[in-house]
């Protein structure tokens, strides 16, 4: 996996604070680096430094770019480690990607079966970080870096990130609190339970399911505040817990928060729950999908 050389050089550069330093760093000329920053910000259309008598700062373009590119940057170097294992283990090997909200627990809970119906296969756990960049570009790009990633999903994902998936199940749509929350005493919640109450639903657009789901609460609980979140991640859930509010949840995800509950709710909202795999995927994780599908007999 390649990327921009340059964008290693802007590192240095903005951790150092001065080209002369940056240059001293990387054992290269002052006039050298100043050459590369040049042409980044040329090729990118960007300032990204702002240059004064006392150094250097980043322009607000130019903390974006550095995050991404610490991202980036260790993304591609660890591709290159994860493509090296997967050279010396052979072409055997099946690599899920996790994250807290992509758990692959329920995976391994299956491996004695599937390992039953696949001897030769292994597998290799790929953790990740849960960001919105990370989930489009590992979904795009399956069967590169990440074979299998597990999680809710509609068409319309499916679609737009051009992967596949296997429905596993229809998991309810369950709601989590806080465990101090005076609801987080019931065993189930109905939907009267939460009028009044802040239900923090993901955006729509996200999944046709949980849109029709919006509408007809809208319809008929109005008294029922949503309010949207952009992006499901552990942030989320520590909001929920801290505001003392309510969100959507799926028991995929009821152990990511030690301090929020996860209740069933007197309706019937469901979302598809499987895994991703790339549309044209290699033999060997080909195999993969048939073997959950036969040891869960679906």
């Amino acid at each position: 996996m390649m990327y921009n050389p340059q964008l290693e050089t802007f590192l240095r550069v903005a951790d150092a604070g001065s080209f002369n330093k940056a240059a001293e760093e990387m054992f290269i000329t002052p006039p050298a680096v100043i050459k590369q920053i040049t042409s980044l910000e040329s090729g990118l259309g960007l300032q990204l430094f702002i240059r004064s008598p006392r150094g250097l700062k980043l322009t607000e373009a130019g903390k974006s770019i550095y995050r991404d590119a610490q991202y980036v940057i260790g993304y591609c170097k660890d591709a290159v480690v994860r493509a090296k294992n997967a050279a010396e283990e052979g072409d055997k090997v099946i690599r899920i990607g996790t994250s807290p909200m992509t758990p692959g627990q329920f995976l391994l809970d299956l491996w004695p079966r599937l390992h039953a119906q696949c001897p030769d296969i292994k597998f290799q756990l790929v953790p990740y970080e849960n960001t919105p960049e990370n989930a489009r570009e590992i979904l795009r790009n399956l069967g590169r870096n990440i074979d299998i990633v597990a999680g809710p999903f509609d068409q319309h994902l499916l679609d737009s990130r051009q992967c596949a998936a296997l429905e596993l199940s229809r998991e309810p749509v369950r709601c989590a609190l806080s465990i101090y929350h005076p609801l987080a005493a019931k065993e189930k919640l109905s939907p009267a339970d939460l009028h009044g109450e802040t239900f923090l639903m993901i955006r729509r657009g996200w999944n046709r399911y949980l849109d029709q789901m919006r509408d007809e609460l809208w319809r008929d609980h109005p008294e029922i505040h949503i309010v949207d979140f952009d992006f499901l991640s552990i942030n989320i859930f520590n909001q929920c817990e801290n505001s003392n509010d309510i969100m959507m949840t799926i028991d995929n995800w009821k152990n990511i928060h030690p301090l929020l509950k996860t209740l069933p709710v007197d309706w019937d909202y469901t979302i598809p729950f499987g895994i991703f795999h790339a549309p044209r995927p290699s033999a060997t994780v080909k195999r993969f999908p048939q073997a959950v599908k036969a040891v869960l007999e679906l």
